[in-house]
């Protein structure tokens, strides 16, 4: 379509026949892996997690999205199936440390040089390409991120971690475009968690993780799921630096803490993803809501440089919520389009 096009952060709601969401819901996002949270056996999960990405790719097309992902129905938290995936990390006895929240969480603990040896979300990708014609993106969590979701037992500095983890990254992003990823997006919500060492190694880190990725690159950075992450910042700490890194597009939270948009003048380069979708409320936008959203955004950023979405993954919403807000937010788009073309 012409005008605001419309895409989803990553995550949809897991079914409750796959993942027992009220588990999920009680407890911080998981680091390491966190098997007891499947409702299917082994023999069978990847089976019935096709089938939850059939689901999840029916609903946001219903929708009308247009740029769709798998809603990663495979994973447990949205970091954690790919930092397991990767050699140098010790499992078995996982480290500590300090979520977002402040508390303490189990995480991977890096015992050795941080490599990639398989491909992690490939199948995913070609899986999800299978389904649909529309556009797809994948997403994988950023380097900066995962080093902050680790505990360093082997680097002699967090840069040295986040670049190895970067160069895994890549790696993975080049064979997610070969498999058919339209789009791919690197998570890294914690650039706002944590700006003093996000200042020190950030961008270096997520421009290696980017280096030779064709085509259409987003970063999302965000304040942290609206289920675990109650308050939020008046603004962003880190983002006049996200101006320089090599992401084409930025995925940013705005709708559930109100920000004015004038603060996407700091990346006057960028494609913004825009969030205009509040996952921190228990209703559901109505049309005019998502277009007062998106026409204030206007003031400040073109048209041919804004895309919608919800503020972050919709994981931990209700399906049926979750569809009605993307109906909304397709709906809001659509009808700022139209009057752009008047």
């Amino acid at each position: 379509m012409s005008g605001i096009s419309t895409t989803v952060v990553g995550s949809y709601p897991q079914p409750e026949w796959l993942i027992d969401r009220e588990r999920l819901g009680e407890r911080l996002p998981p680091r390491v892996r966190a098997r007891e949270l499947w409702r299917v056996q082994e023999p069978f999960l990847e089976q019935a997690q096709d089938d939850a990405t059939r689901l999840a790719v029916a609903d946001m097309e219903r929708a009308g999205v247009d740029v769709i992902t798998d809603g990663e129905m495979r994973r447990e938290s949205y970091s954690n199936r790919f930092a397991t995936a990767l050699a140098g990390i010790d499992l078995d006895e996982p480290g500590v440390a300090l979520d977002r929240t402040g508390h303490r969480n189990p995480v991977p603990r890096v015992v050795g040089p941080v490599r990639r040896t398989r491909p992690v979300e490939t199948r995913d990708v070609e899986f999800l390409r299978s389904l649909t014609d529309r556009r797809i993106k994948i997403t994988v969590p950023g380097p900066f991120t995962m080093t902050q979701q680790a505990q360093n037992d082997h680097y002699a500095d967090d840069r040295s971690l986040a670049l190895a983890y970067a160069e895994a990254v890549n790696e993975e992003l080049r064979d997610l475009k070969a498999a058919g990823a339209d789009l791919v997006q690197i998570d890294e919500p914690y650039l706002q968690a944590r700006p003093e060492a996000a200042r020190e190694y950030a961008v270096e880190a997520i421009d290696r993780a980017l280096e030779g990725i064709e085509g259409e690159t987003v970063l999302h950075t965000c304040f942290g799921y609206a289920h675990v992450v109650h308050d939020r910042l008046p603004g962003y700490p880190f983002l006049d630096e996200l101006a320089d890194c090599s992401a084409t597009h930025v995925s940013l939270e705005v709708a559930q803490p109100d920000l004015d948009p004038a603060l996407l003048r700091a990346l006057p380069g960028k494609t913004i993803v825009l969030g205009v979708l509040d996952l921190g409320d228990a209703g559901v936008e109505t049309v005019e809501t998502v277009a007062a959203r998106l026409r204030r955004a206007l003031e400040v950023v073109p048209p041919e440089r804004l895309v919608a979405a919800p503020d972050c993954g919709m994981k931990y919403l209700p399906r049926e919520r979750a569809l009605r807000k993307l109906e909304a937010m397709v709906a809001g788009a659509r009808l700022v389009s139209a009057e752009l073309t008047r």
